[in-house]
């Protein structure tokens, strides 16, 4: 515990003349919106476009690519949309930086380079490479049943990038960096930090990290997309972040797009996938019970105050393993008797399946409702999923088996559709190495080689607890007096915004509140041992709660909860996307005085009419 959080006076950096860098992000995934890169080309002035289209199935997508090919391995979208758009970031001099390199950030770059030339068009191409580890991962500690290694790559962090821009590149390409290192690189050139400008940097990533995801910081996945907030939630816009040199930036979006940038949807992006108050990278740890998150105007949210430490000495590779083949079928069970139904089903394929699969899993989803005055609101969901090293065992021979018990099980037996053939599983694990094992190589336009030195200064991160049982104005918890007045049962998301996500087995929500009695209220009712009732499938599993006080929020951790990895595909909901929004609609005692942390439609009117007066 550091003592009381209660907001310091925000740091004031050094007197820049240099213009603040505004940055867009046109994709947040390997498929996201492919207009994306035109529309943030052509709907206001930018200095730099990025796109982050890399994850962990990603990875083992692209692997798969290049065991096909050795020219592939990277994200083939990416150069779709220069196609349509290379000439127009040339003639309005925006630089492009994305991790669309992938496994093969140099076939890429020779890519755009024969697209530019086909176009006619000499785009300054460079690119970043270091971060393919595959020849050595004999060297990593990968448990000896995850399967055959397809990828190994390390996070590397956002020098190279910002060497890559210094040499005069237009377009910047790599393979696995961090999410936010698309946008911390550039920062670092336009600025000139250096390691040691630890705030700054820490600041640019809690940027980078709310605008890498895309849309999710403009309305995108938001708890209160239907409560007023979010005036258009069809087509959001994608966001941008206009960054100072001391670290600070404004999160905003083009004039006209749809969304909405507030103090919730950025809130929301910023306890994304992370975990506790200190969000570690190779280049700094950005400590996120900082930050300071204030609405500046309509679409205008500035993060202020966020203070970086030192690196740790270690970065994280993420590994992913073919681990075998899997396959599933799903029953749809109707009306009465549901459970005793299920148990035939299980009892009858058992006893079909010529070879039993490694792992045989039967879950009986309870969609049904009682006297229900639709089929569909009658009916329950009993899925069955193999895993296996052969083939054979979760192919043919397990559709055949889910086929021919149909006229002989229970009433009304129908699968949900045809069964498949199956297909392979990944398993996803992380390993470490020392920062000053792994290679960062800058390739520059003329193709110099310049190696990226890490950090000589590093410390060991901690288990991220930096403000454990303090309240934002740093009272102990033991101090919360719950307000007067009566309470009602209803539903957690009344009062509550929450996002979920995956790092590979791992699922983490983030709940924030609206002011400091709610939040208060949250920290004294959502403890762990709550949480494992409000969610009976977390119940015997690890889970950890950190606190972020600023921000009004906490973030649950559950170790395990997503089985090998969302390749693994052993939940309903792999990615957890789902898991706050289960959550949100678990009944507890509200004090009627907790309110959401959203406008109504009303007062959203309201403030924009004073605004405009």
């Amino acid at each position: 515990m550091t003592g009381s959080l209660t907001p310091a006076p925000l740091r004031v950096g050094p007197e820049s003349t240099v213009p603040p860098l505004r940055v867009g992000n046109m994709s947040g995934f390997y498929g996201d919106r492919i207009s994306a890169m035109r529309e943030m080309l052509s709907g206001g002035e930018l200095d730099v476009l990025t796109g982050d289209y890399l994850a962990e199935l990603t990875m083992l997508i692209l692997g798969r690519d290049r065991l096909k090919s050795a020219e592939l391995g990277y994200a083939k979208t990416f150069l779709r949309q220069l196609e349509d758009c290379l000439g127009l970031a040339l003639e309005k001099n925006v630089k492009i930086v994305a991790n669309a390199g992938g496994l093969n950030p140099a076939g890429l770059a020779d890519a755009i380079r024969e697209l530019g030339a086909r176009l006619g068009l000499s785009p300054v191409v460079a690119y970043v490479e270091g971060d393919d580890l595959m020849s050595r991962v004999s060297e990593l500690d990968i448990p000896a049943d995850a399967g055959v290694p397809v990828t190994a790559n390390a996070y590397l962090g956002a020098f190279g990038i910002a060497r890559c821009l210094d040499a005069g590149a237009d377009i910047v390409v790599t393979g696995r960096v961090t999410d936010a290192s698309v946008i911390v690189g550039p920062a670092i050139s336009h600025f000139g930090w250096g390691r040691d400008d630890l705030d700054a940097l820490a600041g640019a990533t809690a940027a980078g990290h709310v605008i890498e995801c895309g849309t999710q910081a403009t309305g995108g996945n938001y708890a209160f997309f239907n409560r007023g907030e979010i005036a258009d939630p069809v087509t959001p816009g994608f966001p941008i972040a206009e960054i100072s040199a001391d670290g600070t930036s404004i999160i905003t979006k083009h004039a006209g797009t749809g969304g909405a940038v507030t103090v919730g949807t950025v809130t929301s992006q910023l306890l994304y996938e992370v975990t506790g108050a200190r969000y570690g990278g190779p280049d700094v740890v950005t400590r996120l019970d900082t930050a300071v998150v204030e609405q500046e105007r309509t679409d205008r949210v500035r993060i202020s105050g966020v203070v970086g430490e030192p690196a740790p000495p270690s970065t994280k590779v993420s590994v992913t393993c073919l681990g075998g083949f899997r396959n599933e079928v799903t029953f749809l069970l109707t009306g009465l008797d549901i459970a005793d139904k299920a148990a035939l089903v299980e009892r009858q394929f058992r006893a079909g399946l010529e070879r039993q699969p490694a792992q045989l899993d039967f879950r009986l989803h309870r969609t049904d409702h009682p006297d229900a005055d639709t089929q569909a609101a009658a009916t329950a969901m009993m899925t069955v999923v193999a895993w296996d090293p052969d083939a054979d065992v979760v192919g043919r021979a397990f559709s055949d088996a889910a086929v021919a018990m149909t006229l002989s099980s229970y009433p009304g037996a129908t699968p949900s559709g045809p069964p498949g053939r199956g297909g392979p599983y990944g398993v996803y694990i992380p390993a470490y190495l020392p920062q000053t094992e792994v290679p960062h190589v800058a390739v520059l336009p003329d193709g110099t080689r310049v190696d990226i030195e890490p950090p000589a200064r590093t410390q060991e991160m901690g288990d991220g607890h930096a403000s454990d049982g303090l309240g934002a104005d740093g009272a102990p918890l033991d101090a919360y007096v719950p307000p007067s007045g009566p309470v009602r049962r209803r539903p957690l998301g009344d009062v509550l915004g929450a996002r979920s996500g995956d790092k590979g087995g791992t699922a983490n929500i983030g709940l924030w509140a609206g002011d400091e009695e709610a939040y208060r209220w949250m920290l004294a009712t959502l403890t762990v041992d709550e949480l494992r009732l409000l969610l009976p499938e977390a119940a015997d599993l690890p889970i950890e709660r950190y606190e972020l006080p600023r921000l009004h929020a906490v973030n649950f951790v559950i170790d395990g909860l997503l089985g090998k990895g969302v390749a693994h595909g052993y939940r309903w909901d792999p990615q957890a996307k789902g898991l706050a929004e289960w959550l949100r609609s678990r009944h507890v005692d509200i004090p009627d005085s907790l309110t959401a942390p959203v406008p109504t439609t009303a007062d959203a009117a309201r403030a924009a009419a004073e605004e405009n007066a």
